[in-house]
């Protein structure tokens, strides 16, 4: 069992940044793909940034240059350091992990979600 404890959620003027955090705790045996999901008001779900163990990374083009995903792999964190904060950004944000639990048992975990609010 693994649980995915996100904060660092709030309200910000458009312009400003933002540092979200996911935290994993539990039986992990190793991390394979972290990312954060965004779902706005009328929205669907939508892939803004991910991660791997190694280091890859993959963003979404609306956040691309302005968001910056990084893993602690030592604490089993995640982070989402967002700058140039825009209206558009305003979403609650879902930290996800494709988490090792087992020799072969791979699953899917979802952080509560916390909600980013971006003034004008």
């Amino acid at each position: 069992q693994v649980q995915l404890v996100e904060s660092g959620g709030g309200l910000v003027q458009a312009g400003g940044s933002l540092r979200l955090s996911c935290a994993a705790s539990g039986n992990i045996f190793s991390i394979n793909v972290m990312g954060w999901y965004r779902q706005a008001p009328g929205k669907q779900r939508e892939l803004v940034a991910a991660i791997t163990s190694g280091g890859n990374t993959n963003y979404a083009d609306s956040v691309k240059g302005r968001f910056t995903i990084s893993l602690d792999n030592a604490k089993n964190t995640v982070y989402l350091q967002m700058n140039s904060l825009k209206p558009e950004d305003t979403a609650v944000y879902y930290c996800n992990g494709h988490i090792r639990v087992g020799v072969i048992q791979f699953y899917d975990y979802w952080g509560q979600g916390t909600q980013v609010t971006v003034s004008l």
